[in-house]
């Protein structure tokens, strides 16, 4: 400071003691009265440190006047500083607004110049909480849009109603408002979940001010503290002058979108203009590809392929229940294609029946020449399906005329039965199995029935001809003629068989199956013998209360040689006991004799050790031996039953002679 102004200064303090600097054994801490708190002030000290040098005065005992003018000068250099902190705190104010003034004027992203907004609100009042709303007129009420600080998600989700809280009264006023205790100020009105909103987030001091275009209030900006607290005149115009610019901002934002929405439409506009040619350059392309797929006999979905490369979409066949039944339906009504959602639903009829659709997918602004190409493929796709279905139920009608021809006819030539098969890409001269299927589910009336049973040979049928079989209705039922591959049985093929027609027809379905033929033509009634044993097992299995399973003749036990058209015995002993003459003959062991003794016996292990003549240990241990070949289950009365006929049978294919009595 210039000794001029140091004077002055010493001047502007009434009362106060200059020291005679002339004067020998003048004490420097004695000096002007303004010289502590200058060196304060060029130092920014806090406000408190201003007491220290008036009660350093008193305390080393100086005179009253000189801490009276201590004093004085101490109050005057508060108000100086207080001055120099409102100008600080004023350029640093007016810094924010020009460099937000900035970032509206290059603005790019809204949400982060409304974000900076909030963050720069908060940092100048020393808030601990800044957020921005904004009105939504369709729902009339205004909603959370920025916050910061924040730290509750229900508060951050809050939607004010107008006049609702002291933010819906901003918006419905168009007035600021300010709060030192917003749950006891009832100036407003409180609601259950405001309220929550604002105790979850912790606060109590709020202050806001609307955001204003014109006379239209848009919003509301808002500086919050979690504790009591005043806000000053300068506070809430400098919050009033962040929501000016936050309404230009959003002003702006808005002008630009529309500008930007113009200038798209004028562009789509030019598109369409362009398009237009274009369109009947694709209608007459797709044309000749549809004629072409018909006429090289192309399928369903070469049809789609061929309309997805030409509408540059992906456009798929649709099964009936996989389509939007609404849709589909109004499709078929109005014959044309109907929009789904962000896809396009033209039904395919073939007669009276609705066997699907081709769906174009997300193409929700469809032109209308390229509708009508998704419908002309539409028509195209009905047409094939139906030649489809005219050339299927011819090969239906050979297939089954050939089956019967292997049933009824035994005098064909087996050369001519082996070309036709061939022609059907059927191996007569491979092992096959025949079936005998019918359904179990009981129709309301004879027409319901015809039906059930149309359905169940349509489904045969198409089984037969994907696994190089043959089908036929016949007996109030279905028979097939299935080739039977290397490692499978008959009676996982009629098992199968009986789940696949199931599913099918929607209805249980029974099938019975014979046992392995082969070759087909070598014996004439090798086929109808075949059908019969397969019919006596599905009687067997409807007797037997398993309506909609599958199963052959070696599946019932001794039965089995009952319903079998010839009596496979050495296959009905070696599946009951093969594995026990099979440990006979590898081990030299008695296990067969000790079984005929110990059922002969009436299951009497000490009876049996008397019969065979051995200790009663060693018959336990033989028939643990038999029971971990057999199974724990061989002396329950069904598989005893089965043992003591194949042991029996095995004996006299042997000519074994019985165990001795005694």
């Amino acid at each position: 400071m210039s000794r001029d102004h140091a004077q002055s200064a010493e001047r502007a303090v009434p009362g106060a003691v200059t020291p005679d600097r002339t004067r020998p054994g003048t004490r420097p801490a004695s000096g002007s009265a303004e010289t502590p708190f200058l060196e304060l002030l060029a130092r920014g000290a806090p406000a408190e440190a201003y007491e220290q040098p008036v009660l350093l005065a008193r305390a080393e005992g100086l005179s009253a006047e000189r801490v009276t003018a201590l004093e004085q000068a101490k109050l005057l250099a508060l108000r100086v500083r207080a001055e120099l902190e409102g100008r600080r705190r004023r350029e640093a104010e007016l810094s924010a607004l020009f460099e937000t003034a900035h970032d509206l004027a290059g603005l790019r992203d809204l949400d982060a110049v409304l974000q900076a907004i909030v963050q720069r609100a908060r940092s100048l009042l020393g808030t601990d909480v800044a957020y921005l709303s904004l009105n939504d007129p369709a729902r009339g009420d205004t909603y959370m849009r920025v916050t910061e600080g924040s730290v509750a998600a229900r508060f951050q989700q809050l939607r004010l109603g107008m006049g609702e809280g002291l933010g819906g009264l901003v918006a419905q006023t168009a007035r600021p408002y300010v709060t030192d205790d917003y749950f006891r100020d009832d100036r407003f009105q409180h609601t259950r979940t405001i309220d929550t909103g604002v105790r979850d987030e912790g606060l109590v001091a709020i202050l806001g001010v609307p955001l204003m275009l014109g006379h239209h209030v848009i919003g509301v900006l808002f500086a919050a503290d979690r504790r009591a607290r005043v806000f000053e005149r300068e506070q809430i115009a400098l919050l009033g002058s962040f929501a000016a610019l936050a309404a230009a901002a959003i002003d702006t934002a808005n002008l630009l979108a529309e500008t930007r929405s113009a200038l798209a439409d004028l562009e789509r506009a030019n598109e369409i203009i362009q398009d237009r040619s274009g369109a009947i350059e694709r209608a007459s392309d797709v044309h000749d590809r549809l004629a072409e797929l018909v006429l090289r006999g192309g399928g369903v979905h070469d049809v789609a392929a061929a309309v997805s490369q030409v509408l540059d979409g992906t456009v798929e066949f649709a099964e009936a229940a996989a389509a939007p039944a609404q849709a589909l339906e109004s499709s078929r009504a109005e014959g044309h294609a109907v929009r789904h959602r962000d896809d396009w639903i033209a039904a395919v009829t073939a007669g009276d029946e609705l066997p699907g659709a081709l769906v174009l997918r997300g193409h929700p602004g469809l032109d209308p020449v390229d509708q009508r190409t998704l419908e002309r493929a539409a028509m195209v796709t009905s047409l094939l399906l139906l030649a489809r279905r005219s050339a299927a139920e011819a090969e239906q009608r050979v297939r089954g005329e050939l089956l019967d021809d292997l049933l009824d006819a035994r005098d064909r030539d087996p050369r001519l039965l082996r070309d036709r098969a061939a022609r059907l890409h059927a191996d007569l001269d491979a092992t096959h199995t025949v079936l005998a299927a019918r359904l179990e589910g009981g129709a309301a009336d004879a027409e319901q029935e015809a039906d059930a049973r149309r359905r169940l040979w349509a489904a045969a049928s198409h089984l037969a001809a994907t696994r190089q079989g043959l089908a036929a209705a016949r007996d109030g039922g279905t028979v097939l003629l299935l080739p039977l591959a290397p490692g499978d049985t008959a009676t996982d093929l009629a098992r199968r068989t009986a789940r696949h027609l199931g599913t099918a027809v929607h209805e249980p379905v029974t099938v019975g199956a014979s046992a392995p033929v082969e070759p087909l033509t070598a014996r004439p009634d090798a086929v109808a013998a075949a059908y019969a044993e397969a019919r006596r097992c599905l009687d067997a299995l409807r007797r037997l209360g398993r309506s909609g399973d599958g199963a052959a003749a070696e599946d019932f036990g001794f039965l089995g040689l009952l319903l079998a058209g010839e009596r496979d015995i050495a296959g009905f002993v070696e599946r009951t006991i093969g594995q026990v003459v099979a440990y006979d003959e590898r081990r030299g062991t008695e296990l067969l004799r000790t079984l005929d003794a110990y059922f002969a016996s009436g299951m009497s292990p000490a009876r049996t050790k008397d019969d065979l003549h051995v200790h009663v240990n060693t018959v336990a241990q033989r028939l643990e031996r038999v029971g971990r070949l057999l199974g724990d289950d061989w002396q329950s009365p069904g598989r005893a039953l089965e043992i003591q006929l194949a042991l029996r049978l095995h004996r006299l294919s042997a000519d074994a002679p019985p165990p001795a009595r005694h």
